[in-house]
């Protein structure tokens, strides 16, 4: 296989569409957009919320990039690349009464709080709530929302808990209080993922190591 020839970023003209949820494009965002210029100041990266996991749209080729967690049921023939591990933590204002009782957020008084789900299908469950299924527990979930910046709003004005992935809201969480959950999660590993059509193209291949290089640093 011959090498690939690496693309002339002064001279590139193109948009690329990355299908990403709302926290990483938040959380990730602004740097990769950074960089983009700095490198190639040509390009302009167009990102599309990622409303299912249904990858459709790679396929038709009107999505470039996709960042996601692998599932079994993905498509067997797409490629995939890990980009970093994740982990959930609960999240409520600064000035939380729960807080000001106690540092010490027990499984107890976690549960005893009013919860925010996450869901963009607007599902009542999510991998929160199947840990504690697990154990044979269930949180009192107060509302529903589809994004971590929606959620952490709600918290940050009120005594709801947010439980939100560490990394991907970041940025999100400035002023607020953070603690590790009072139970097992698995963690969540985070991909890139494309079709294997762009696989040797030297500007995707161009794309692809920027963000991961992005979510390195970050």
């Amino acid at each position: 296989m011959r090498p690939t020839t690496a693309p002339d970023l002064s001279r590139l003209q193109r948009t690329f569409v990355l299908r990403c949820s709302e926290g990483f494009v938040e959380n990730f965002g602004a740097k990769l957009i950074q960089q983009t210029l700095h490198q190639a100041p040509g390009v302009r990266l167009c990102f599309m919320a990622k409303a299912d996991k249904n990858s459709q749209l790679l396929r038709d080729g009107k999505v470039d990039l996709e960042t996601g967690v692998i599932s079994a049921d993905m498509s067997p023939e797409l490629r995939t690349q890990a980009l970093f591990e994740d982990r959930f933590v609960g999240v409520m204002r600064a000035d939380h009464p729960l807080r000001i009782k106690s540092t010490n957020i027990t499984l107890r008084r976690y549960l005893a709080s009013q919860h925010i789900g996450i869901s963009r299908q607007g599902m009542i469950s999510g991998p929160v709530d199947f840990a504690l299924q697990e154990l044979g527990l269930e949180r009192n979930i107060t509302t529903i929302v589809a994004g971590f910046s929606t959620a952490l709003a709600l918290a940050r004005t009120s005594d709801m808990i947010a439980s939100v992935p560490e990394r991907h809201t970041g940025n999100l969480r400035d002023g607020m209080h953070s603690f590790a959950l009072p139970f097992s999660m698995p963690e969540i590993a985070v991909a890139l993922i494309w079709h294997p059509r762009m696989q040797a193209d030297p500007a995707h291949r161009w794309l692809r190591d920027i963000v991961l290089a992005t979510c390195r640093v970050s």
